[in-house]
């Protein structure tokens, strides 16, 4: 599968929500986007379910935040999940 990643930590509202959707465009059923970020995005997490996208969001130990979404209903996203310590 073909990721599409981003790391958000040091980004500044709204650019977070903006580049993943961006990232979001470009989805389809071989692909995932997988984004770093310091906080829960409740916004991006909201819209990839009114969207009916297949989503994840596990927060490291670290206090990181992995998200992953992508619109293939039949792939396990925590297989992708690149911290072992989600």
């Amino acid at each position: 599968m073909i990721e599409y990643f981003l790391d958000a930590r040091s980004m500044q509202h709204p650019e977070p929500l903006e580049k993943a959707i961006e990232n979001l465009k470009k989805l389809d059923n071989n692909s995932y986007f997988y984004m770093l970020h310091r906080k829960e995005p409740i916004p991006l997490l909201a819209l990839a379910s009114e969207h009916n996208l297949n989503y994840i969001s596990k927060q490291t130990i670290d206090n990181n935040w992995h998200i992953l979404i992508t619109p293939n209903k039949d792939v396990n996203l925590e297989y992708f999940i690149k911290d072992a310590s989600v």
